[in-house]
């Protein structure tokens, strides 16, 4: 019997994301047969080594945010010789780096949306590309810290002498449309959602909340979109190097009718395991339970 650490908790903006993920993790795996160690993480990095020891056969990562999906554990975790779900260093880190994973998806020729990092006191001052635009931290996840401004929109300024989230930050053009998202697991797209959010916007609250969104599956888009949906993610999840799940979130703008025009926005390396996450609602769609769904990852891992 494989013996499996999951961790969860940590110190990030997510952790409560990561707190729920972690448990829904830890009886699938029960289910599945495995012998599990659950390691709720905290500050003290020590504890959570600590508790690494003896060894696990595996560490299932079901951590979110900073220090959890940046590459920061990941490193740990190699430096102390174990196997681990999803991806790497490397590829955790620069996915994490908005700007780093942008030039990584540019370069592949995959469709990005036009903007750039700039400093919060230039957001202060100006807008620094033509509205309606979104600002979003460089280095969060979960839509922690996203803002849209449109046209009228007067809080520019407000949202710079307030952000929390480093000297910078991610500005990019806003794609009007549908919210989509692929998940992957390994070497396969398995389908395509279209997220409809109660807010208007797939904030936190709608990824979360019981019935903060409606998910459509598979998406009811024009069938080339569909197929190029899948295509994206998975040449995504190639080009920035990623092992195991991800999740690939989208914006397709059919306003002037369909096929419209397809923009990635970003790879998740730790796509969220929750009751209301996306990856485990493809996976049950294809017929893969949950308990299935994370034997998978952890049978990957040892693939590794």
């Amino acid at each position: 019997m494989k013996r499996v650490a999951v961790l969860y908790g940590g110190i990030s903006a997510e952790r409560e994301v990561s707190l729920s993920s972690g448990q829904q993790v830890i009886a699938a795996l029960q289910d599945a047969g495995f012998d599990v160690v659950p390691v709720l993480v905290g500050r003290d990095l020590g504890a959570v080594i600590a508790a690494l020891s003896p060894a696990p056969d595996v560490v299932f990562n079901a951590l979110h945010g900073r220090f959890g999906e940046d590459g920061a554990i990941q490193g740990v975790l190699d430096w102390l010789g174990l196997r681990y779900t999803h991806s790497g260093m490397r590829a955790s880190s620069v996915a994490m780096d908005k700007e780093a994973a942008k030039a990584v998806f540019a370069a592949a020729g995959l469709p990005v949306a036009r903007g750039r990092v700039v400093g919060v006191a230039e957001l202060e001052a100006a807008d620094p590309i033509p509205l309606p635009y979104v600002v979003k931290p460089v280095n969060e996840g979960s839509s922690v810290g996203v803002e849209i401004l449109r046209d009228g929109d007067n809080r520019r300024a407000e949202i710079a002498r307030a952000w929390r989230f480093g000297p910078s930050a991610m500005v990019e053009e806003f794609v009007p449309g549908r919210e989509l998202t692929v998940g992957v697991l390994g070497d396969q797209a398995l389908a395509v959602t279209e997220i409809r959010s109660a807010a208007g916007f797939y904030d936190y609250d709608s990824k979360y909340a019981p019935g903060g969104s409606r998910h459509q599956i598979p998406a009811e888009v024009h069938p080339d979109v569909y197929a190029m949906a899948m295509r994206v993610a998975l040449e995504a999840h190639r080009a920035l190097g990623c092992r195991g799940a991800t999740r690939a979130d989208l914006r397709y703008d059919d306003t002037a009718g369909e096929p419209g025009r397809l923009v990635l926005l970003e790879v998740n390396t730790q796509p969220g395991l929750t009751p209301t996450s996306l990856l485990p609602e493809q996976a049950a769609y294809l017929g893969i339970g949950f308990p299935d769904l994370c034997a998978w990852m952890v049978e990957d891992a040892c693939r590794a």
